[in-house]
């Protein structure tokens, strides 16, 4: 499901390929149910996505959103062959 919880009180959603109106839906669900603190994440071309998400939870449902933390990163992938790909990863952290 796009909206699982991770280990702690850090709620997760991973944007993927799925309509970005899928997360946007998770997100909002998540903040409904009481979290205060939602983190997208998402790697290579779904970064776009991602930060579509944050915007239209920022300014269409969830108004008093806002963008607390972006982190960027490139992770190592190992292909089925094995080699290594570098593919480019983003954190954005929202807060209610």
């Amino acid at each position: 499901m796009a909206g699982e919880k991770s280990s702690g009180n850090e709620n997760v959603v991973f944007v993927g390929k799925k309509g970005t109106m899928s997360y946007v839906l998770a997100v909002v669900t998540q903040m409904n149910q009481g979290a205060n603190e939602v983190m997208l994440k998402a790697r290579g071309k779904a970064i776009s996505r991602a930060v579509d998400v944050a915007e239209i939870v920022k300014n269409k449902f969830v108004t008093d959103t806002k963008i607390n933390d972006i982190k960027i990163a490139t992770e190592e992938i190992t292909t089925d062959e094995g080699n290594l790909l570098k593919v480019s990863a983003i954190e954005i952290q929202l807060l209610k």
